[in-house]
């Protein structure tokens, strides 16, 4: 299990999440590292499914370092939600298949009975030409 605690760093003027009240919010995670997206395209035109799926997990893994960035040492986390969004063509229906990357890096971390609920929502295009954006809720555990 990984605990990465280094938020991706932000594209723009935002802050990588914000914890209030004990719940945890991410900003849309992109699949970038060190800052850089190593994925681009539209999925359906330019990019496979598959292709999509690994960045999706990608963005996912960038999603809960944000979360795990604020959250106070020795806490845990419930991840509650996630929205997936796909840059894709009109006709392509697969979205499910596509945020199971990020559902499944989530159960590689967090165990498979941690997963949230999701959402997989197709779109004309993201930030900097991205396939997919990764937005993650989650709630702070404090040990007891």
């Amino acid at each position: 299990m990984s605990t990465e605690r280094t938020a991706p760093a932000p594209q723009g003027d935002y802050v990588a999440a914000v914890e209030h009240g004990g719940v945890i919010y991410a900003a849309g995670m992109t699949p970038r590292r060190d800052g850089v997206l190593v994925t681009s395209g539209t999925v359906g035109a330019t990019l496979s499914a598959d292709a999509a799926r690994t960045a999706a997990g990608l963005a996912a893994r960038n999603a809960l370092a944000a979360v795990r960035s604020v959250l106070p040492s020795g806490a845990g986390l419930r991840c509650l939600r996630m929205t997936v969004y796909v840059a894709c063509t009109p006709d392509f229906t697969a979205l499910s298949a596509v945020a199971d990357g990020a559902s499944a890096v989530l159960a590689a971390e967090l165990g498979p009975g941690a997963l949230p609920a999701r959402s997989a929502v197709g779109v004309s295009s993201l930030p900097s030409g991205a396939p997919v954006e990764v937005e993650l809720t989650a709630a702070r555990c404090d040990a007891r």
